[in-house]
């Protein structure tokens, strides 16, 4: 690629960060390989120092990582990027690259399970505070923040509600309060294609690349991205020392070939979930649909404000009572029960039973997680087949 030239998003995904390989290979090499080799001690010293570019270690880096790091870094915007071994890697990479005990984070009410157990059960007991407030809510945002706050933490949308924050408002906020501060966005159930938070004013953008990044449901990996400096950071204090999340030369391998088809998948996935949520919005036995798509959905402004396209995720709750609710999505004969998202497949789980079951009941209903909300990752099978399978099973409430 010309490095002067501003190329759309379909051919950065294919093209950037691609390098030529001695032997001319098209699709860059799996360098399985867990070390490098040195011409010279002087070189391995050097290297070590930081006085020389070059792979030591595939724990620091490997080519097979760096051409992807490089792609996710020109889709995202952002001056570089790291690869981990799984979005939790990447989340807690970035989160102990930020802080030390004493400082204060600031972080959504509303986050996956996983990420909620790592702020409010972990980060705690190095003596880091940590405050969940509704990051909806600007005025609550500025009451929060502290004179030693480092992070503001957040998704959008957030899982499993799709609740819509304003990455904008946010950052502006947080950088008026500390231009030190970290606005941290976890930007999985969009991907780069749709939404792209360092363009808005966040400093790093964290994703589970093991969702619509790879796309294919056969990898477990995640990225950080952001200022060089501060991935630089992550990559020699938060992975090296700290979590020794490394992504596999396999994954990357992988991600890269998902990642060509990028553009593609999340067109579908969202026409597929327009579909879908026009029809659930208008079934008897559906109490709510969550869905940045409708219109009536309430972060539908702000939605179109800052995201290309609506995604293909989404939540329903129904007429019905925990068990109830449980018993019609046990009778779904197309969609998998399972929980992840952003595979081909459509998938569909009980948040407060799977996912968040790191919340407690009181927790459930702060976040505004119901006891009865199902999650919907909307896949790329025919839309009127989807519709179908709903249809059967939700037609047994009525």
């Amino acid at each position: 690629m010309n490095a002067n030239k501003k190329y759309g998003f379909a051919t950065k995904q294919i093209h950037a960060g691609n390098k030529p390989d001695p032997t001319g290979a098209l699709c860059t090499p799996i360098y399985q390989t867990s070390t490098f080799r040195f011409s010279s001690v002087e070189q391995g010293g050097a290297r070590f120092a930081g006085q020389e570019e070059g792979y030591i270690y595939s724990r620091l880096g490997n080519p097979s990582l760096t051409t992807l790091e490089d792609k996710v870094a020109a889709l995202e915007n952002g001056e570089a990027c790291l690869a981990t071994a799984s979005g939790m890697g990447a989340i807690s990479s970035a989160i102990w690259s930020s802080v030390v005990a004493g400082d204060n984070i600031v972080a959504s009410d509303t986050l996956y399970g996983c990420t909620y157990a790592l702020l409010n059960h972990g980060v705690t007991k190095f003596n880091v505070q940590v405050d969940f407030i509704d990051m909806a809510d600007l005025d609550a945002l500025k009451k929060a923040i502290k004179p030693n706050t480092k992070v503001v933490y957040l998704e959008t949308p957030c899982n499993p509600t799709l609740k819509i924050v304003d990455i904008a408002e946010v950052a502006k906020i947080a950088h008026a309060a500390n231009p030190e501060i970290k606005v941290i966005v976890d930007n999985t159930f969009c991907s780069p294609y749709i939404q792209r938070p360092l363009d808005l004013g966040a400093d790093v953008v964290v994703h589970s690349a093991t969702k619509y990044l790879n796309g294919h449901g056969d990898v477990i990996a995640g990225f950080i991205i952001g200022k060089a400096d501060f991935i630089a950071t992550c990559r020699m204090f938060g992975l090296k020392d700290m979590t020794g999340a490394v992504m596999s030369p396999f994954n990357a391998f992988l991600i890269l070939r998902g990642l060509k088809t990028l553009d593609i998948r999340m067109e579908r996935h969202t026409k597929n979930a327009m579909a879908l949520a026009n029809f659930l919005h208008d079934h008897p036995a559906v109490k709510k649909v969550y869905y940045p798509g409708l219109p009536d959905f309430e972060g539908h402004e702000i939605a179109k404000k800052q995201m290309d396209l609506f995604g293909g995720m989404m939540a329903i709750e129904l007429n019905a009572d925990r068990d109830t609710t449980a018993k019609c999505i046990n009778t779904l004969e197309l969609c998998t029960i399972a929980v992840s998202l952003g595979d081909a497949e459509t998938l569909v789980e009980h948040p407060a039973s799977m996912t968040h079951s790191t919340y407690s009941a009181e927790e459930l209903a702060m976040a505004g997680i119901a006891e009865g909300l199902v999650r919907i990752s909307v896949g790329l099978e025919d839309a009127d087949d989807i519709i179908a399978d709903f249809k059967q099973a939700l037609d047994r409430l009525l």
